[in-house]
């Protein structure tokens, strides 16, 4: 073992390709590195404290393992193998049974004296233990080669011939991600002869296609690697050391224009910069002032979507004339770069400008009837028949708000312009061309012409939230448009029986639930669930032709959908599984007390009478479940409690269940669960001394009515039994 540690050394493995696919660059990278790592582990040539890095240039996937192991430890091999009276026959041989396990198990030169017997009970067993030598870094790197290739998430393989010079035999042609050009392995100083795709491994490289001392790199030993792209290839092999340094350059280039220059940053644009560059270069490039007129978000779009360039922003967040271009390349004079990169930008901010001035001349109102020849889905419609139902929901929603006071009749009227021209913008040029700006660009229409800025904010708000942690909308206006659409899209789409199913969801209908949920919650709105699937069930009246399903069966399959997706919600943040579950098993109508439930919960498993009270809670339900003949009235007769118990628990219920109630309607839920606390010495009580199936049914069911009353009570906050 000593003259295996001493013989370690680092192994690195570089597959060098053409231009790979810039959107998977990284999980290509990590995927390599993670699949060979957990391959050398399970051989045993490395162990888990073992330090690795990972590379991923577009021309290249690499891995450097620090210490690898030239072959394996030996190691013990101890497997149960069959009863004696299976493996051996009536002369103690191996049977045939035997050999052939022997053989599956590469051990077919072994007989039965090879192997031991165990008793194990009444039977014996044949076991085998054996000393394996460990396999050698070139069968197992080769393996783990092998299996790393076979694993990577390629999005789409190509075909391709290899050159002659590079053929193994048995090869012609490949399947891979992009055409591979070489193979590099080496363990220390010398060459591993691994083979892959058609290739022979060596010791050679290339840099940067355009910026490298010289066409190839010969690697003196494996630890060399990163230091020999930097200094001869011009190439940062290290993906995350690469985009630290466009970062860095992007952040000095703003402030470099000035103190109030900031880089309109984009964690995805960045990797996939990252995944286009081997050596970042970033220039300043400027355009002219005049396409600020234009909204600022297409000037952004167009440039990060089409150009993959870095927007420039001052304090207030408003765009700049100028942007950032990471370069690949490093010119003594950039000049031409810039000019280049400011020529090609200059069309494209063009194009905007010219459908953001043709867009404004037709108003969305003009446009509107337009949606009738939108198709929204081939079994509900079309868009303009979309409108018409949101615009009811909202309606709906508007009018259960002006009941609670928490909405005005301005606002109202607003929600019903809003609803009319919300999905107007999808007719625009502007849109046509960058989907992404629907809501975005019906906003500077609205105001263009001249509706109030709350319709303005509820036309693009109403899309929100569009993403996990985005922003609510920013008025009550916005509020209500963005529940009835989600609400819309969630019934239209469960009547029809477009459910999500599995991992399966075309539709985006999680994310609309989720939309619902924090809607409800976080704007406190006090609105009823079940209330709010009604209003939208009435909305498709007239598509019954459709429909596949009553409104009873739409309404109950989306509540279970809303409560999955919130139990999944709370169960991420602070809330334990128990808590979460006691309080929507009882389903709470208006959700956005979900919280002050939870919180109230929370409280009270603090409580030392919490696990008594819950038990015993818990006790009671499963009484009442199994009893065919309950009360329909739970009034309970005083003069049929005889028991000293029954009675201090009637007394005690009659001082502590009015006040607990009184909390429970005033949301005061943690005061209304405390309370119950007084409760637990005569609950124990009664189930210490008092039968509660009596023999005589006017005390029996007396007994029944009271353990109801008891159960009700101590269930309305939340289902106390689930904290047992």
């Amino acid at each position: 073992m000593q003259t295996q540690h001493m013989n370690k050394a680092a192994l690195l493995i570089e597959l060098l390709v053409e231009e790979l696919p810039p959107k998977v660059l990284s999980k290509l990278g990590q995927s390599f590195s993670a699949t060979m790592r957990e391959q050398l582990l399970a051989l045993e040539l490395i162990d888990a404290t073992c330090e690795f890095e990972s590379f991923a240039t577009p021309r290249r996937l690499a891995v450097l393992f620090q210490s690898v192991l030239p072959q394996a430890p030996e190691r013990e091999v101890k497997q149960k193998l069959m009863p004696v009276k299976v493996g051996l026959d009536d002369k103690g041989q191996a049977s045939a049974a035997l050999e052939k396990k022997l053989a599956a198990l590469g051990f077919s030169h072994l007989t039965a004296a090879d192997l031991e017997v165990v008793a194990e009970g009444q039977t014996e067993h044949l076991w085998l233990r054996q000393k394996q030598p460990g396999v050698s870094l070139l069968v197992g790197a080769q393996k783990a080669l092998n299996e790393a290739i076979a694993k990577l998430p390629i999005p789409k393989v190509m075909s391709y011939q290899l050159h002659d010079n590079c053929e193994l035999p048995g090869w012609s042609s490949v399947n891979f991600v992009r055409p591979v050009h070489s193979l590099l392995a080496m363990h220390g100083d010398q060459v591993l002869a691994l083979t892959a795709l058609g290739l022979k491994a060596g010791q050679t490289t290339q840099g940067h296609r355009f910026e490298a001392k010289k066409p190839s790199i010969v690697l003196v030993n494996a630890q060399s690697y990163e230091e020999a792209l930097m200094h001869e290839g011009a190439v940062i092999a290290s993906y995350e050391k690469r985009r630290g340094q466009i970062v860095e350059q992007l952040n000095l280039a703003a402030k470099s224009l000035g103190p109030s220059f900031n880089v309109s940053h984009d964690e995805a644009l960045l990797d996939e910069v990252c995944a286009l560059v081997e050596m970042p270069n970033v220039l300043i490039c400027q355009f002219e002032k005049e396409f600020l007129q234009v909204p600022q978000e297409c000037l952004i779009l167009t440039m990060k979507a089409n150009q993959k360039y870095f927007p420039l922003v001052n304090d207030q967040g408003e765009l700049v004339n100028h942007f950032l271009v990471v370069s690949n390349i490093s010119p003594k004079d950039t000049r031409a770069v810039v000019g280049g990169n400011e020529r090609v930008v200059r069309p494209r901010l063009s194009d905007a400008k010219f459908f953001f001035d043709q867009d404004r001349r037709m108003n969305l109102k003009t446009r509107a009837p337009g949606l009738a020849k939108v198709v929204y889905h081939q079994q509900l419609g079309t868009q303009a028949q979309r409108t018409q139902r949101v615009q009811r929901i909202a309606a709906g929603i508007a009018q259960e708000l002006l009941v609670l006071s928490k909405l005005s009749a301005q606002e109202a009227t607003w929600i019903d312009e809003a609803a009319q021209i919300a999905k107007v913008d999808l007719l625009t040029d502007m849109v046509g061309e960058f989907p992404e700006l629907q809501g975005v660009m019906g906003q500077y229409y609205a105001l263009h012409d001249g509706y109030a800025k709350e319709v303005a904010w509820a036309v693009e708000d109403h899309y929100k939230p569009r993403f996990a942690g985005d922003a609510l909308p920013r008025g009550m206006t916005g509020v209500v448009l963005a529940l009835a659409d989600k609400l819309e899209t969630l019934v239209g789409l469960f009547s029809i029986g477009q459910q999500p199913s599995g991992d399966k969801d075309p539709y985006a209908l999680r994310r609309h639930a989720i939309g619902v949920i924090r809607l409800l919650r976080e704007k406190n709105l006090g609105l009823s669930i079940t209330r709010l699937l009604d209003l939208s069930a009435k909305a498709f009246e007239g598509h019954e032709d459709v429909i596949k399903k009553s409104a009873a069966e739409v309404a109950q399959d989306l509540l279970n959908f809303i409560y999955d997706r919130l139990s999944i919600n709370l169960k991420d943040q602070d809330y334990s599984a128990p808590q979460v579950d006691s309080v929507l098993s009882i389903r709470p109508d208006v959700l956005d007390d979900v919280d002050l439930r939870l919180k109230a919960v929370k409280a009270f498993n603090h409580l030392p009478e919490a696990l008594s009270l819950a038990s015993a809670n818990k006790r009671i339900g499963n009484i009442l479940k199994k009893v065919q003949d309950l009360p329909a009235q739970h009034e309970v007769n005083s003069s049929l409690l005889i028991e000293g118990a029954e009675k201090a628990l009637f007394e005690t219920m009659q001082t502590v269940l009015p006040k607990s109630r009184a909390s429970f309607e005033a949301q005061d839920y943690e005061q209304s669960l405390k309370l119950l606390a007084h409760l637990k010495a005569p609950v124990d009580l009664f189930f210490e001394q008092v039968m509660v199936n009596a023999p005589e049914e006017a005390l029996r069911m007396n007994r029944l009515s009271l353990l109801t009353h008891l159960h009700i009570a101590m269930n309305q906050v939340a289902d106390l039994s689930r904290l047992a």
